[in-house]
């Protein structure tokens, strides 16, 4: 075995992989363009062909949040100027949320070619795979604008906290990736899991119903991170007092996560172009 191969592969104690880790971290940020430029990328060649592109989807989610809305709204006698925007709200930012989850699955085996022929900082896909997400998100906006153009008045909306929230959100986000992307490349079994965890997790998820609907403090909404993530940017946008500690438990789970994230990077960082 060469040294060279050695070099590269070997392990050097843990002090020097983490040394070796936090330089990848810094080399990623680094090369933020780079992944914005990837990110770009994937979202044109999956629609390249198509008439109008990502607009496909913010239509169909459009058409759910109407069809959705009109029925929930008949079914449990609920006021549509409260309902809707609420359920707009609701479903596009669980949409963004759960497709960067459920696509972190190939956040490394989807970049294999380019892993294998480039020394490029692995961090760098994990980022693309949000950023890919939060460009569908933009497409979105365009729901959101409408719906609350409709049904809630400007002067009551904090867009100021909702962005903050989102920050936290996507923060979360690249952690989570970076770990389900390792996993998911040592495991190919995980993708099926994820997507039917995720699934479950809608349902129990106040996307579709109002958290006020079930007692306070009960579990469903006390031990569920993704009832934080969309309160932080829903309720300050329909002009709703924020969620008690929602930033708060945000910032933790992130310091939390990228702990856990980090200290699984340092322990593959070397293996995952093998795991491929």
């Amino acid at each position: 075995m060469s040294s060279a191969y050695t070099h590269l592969t070997g392990h050097r104690g843990h002090l020097a992989e983490a040394r070796a880790a936090l330089d990848d971290v810094r080399r990623a940020l680094g090369r933020s363009g780079l992944a914005v430029s990837l990110a770009w990328h994937d979202i044109v060649a999956r629609y390249r062909g198509s008439i109008l592109g990502p607009l496909w989807i913010t239509l169909s989610m459009a058409a759910m949040v109407a069809g959705i809305g009109l029925l929930y709204a008949q079914l449990f006698r609920l006021s549509l100027a409260e309902y809707v925007p609420f359920l707009a709200l609701g479903i596009v930012i669980w949409g963004m949320i759960s497709t960067t989850i459920v696509e972190s699955c190939d956040t490394f085996t989807h970049a294999a070619g380019m892993l294998r022929q480039t020394s490029l900082p692995l961090l760098i896909f994990p980022v693309r795979t949000v950023l890919r997400n939060l460009i569908n998100l933009a497409h979105h906006v365009v729901i959101v604008v409408v719906v609350l153009a409709l049904f809630t008045p400007w002067r009551e909306i904090d867009l100021a906290a909702a962005l903050l929230g989102l920050a936290l959100v996507v923060v979360n986000l690249v952690w989570v990736t970076t770990v389900v992307g390792i996993v998911a490349a040592r495991f190919r079994d995980i993708p099926q899991i994820v997507a039917a965890v995720v699934q479950f997790a809608m349902f129990m998820t106040p996307v579709f119903w109002r958290p006020e609907a079930i007692p306070e403090r009960h579990l469903v909404l006390t031990l569920n991170p993704f009832h934080y993530m969309i309160a932080a940017v829903r309720r300050p946008l329909l002009g709703e007092p924020g969620e008690p500690g929602a930033y708060a438990i945000l910032a933790a789970l992130a310091l939390a996560g990228w702990a856990l994230a980090f200290g699984l990077y340092v322990i593959t960082r070397r293996r995952i172009v093998h795991y491929l």
